[in-house]
């Protein structure tokens, strides 16, 4: 989101370590949105003198990237309008799906080594987040089975979640993953 990156930018740019060094991803796709809402504000600083871009390594993606040694799937998921939200997956480990409605034939093609998946899930769906009731209806018992949800209003909605039987990611919880498959390392 916007004033996550707004963010981001302050921290990386004041920080002379990393100003310039903070890698990101972006698919190519939205480079050019990106820099229309957010780079193109007039002063990214009220003092002038500083780009956007200064505070980062810009790295353009097509449907995969590489980052330390390890290959990155990007795959597209419905939130607001097409090709403007996406999802990561490291092939046999994790599917993260980024905010997303529903996306049945998104996981049928990318998390069908039993990877394990961070869905986005609230205790109702809006016209660019899931519900429960979207994903009990859209997904099989054993796939669910697979999601830890994430994304929901707070701790009474997270209980709620595992109330009806799903795994819910908690703020600060540590989640155990298997390695991505070794096609997805670099022979180094």
């Amino acid at each position: 989101h916007v004033g996550g990156l707004e963010r981001l930018f302050v921290a990386s740019y004041f920080d002379q370590a990393r100003r310039g060094r903070v890698r990101m991803y972006v698919p190519a796709k939205l480079v050019a949105l990106l820099h229309q809402r957010i780079a193109e504000y007039p002063n990214v600083l009220a003092e002038g003198g500083a780009n956007f871009w200064d505070a980062f390594q810009l790295v353009p993606v097509g449907d995969a990237f590489w980052h330390d040694g390890v290959r990155v799937e990007v795959f597209p998921v419905r939130h607001h309008w097409p090709d403007t939200a996406f999802g990561l997956r490291l092939r046999g480990s994790v599917v993260w799906t980024g905010d997303t409605r529903p996306i049945p034939e998104q996981l049928a093609a990318y998390a069908d080594r039993g990877e394990l998946i961070a869905h986005d899930c609230a205790l109702h769906g809006n016209p660019s987040h899931s519900g429960i009731d979207d994903l009990e209806r859209e997904y099989p018992p054993q796939l669910l089975a697979r999601c830890v949800l994430y994304h929901y209003a707070g701790a009474e909605d997270g209980r709620a979640l595992e109330a009806r039987g799903h795994r819910v990611g908690w703020p600060g919880q540590v989640l155990p993953l298997v390695d991505p498959c070794d096609d997805m390392q670099a022979n180094t």
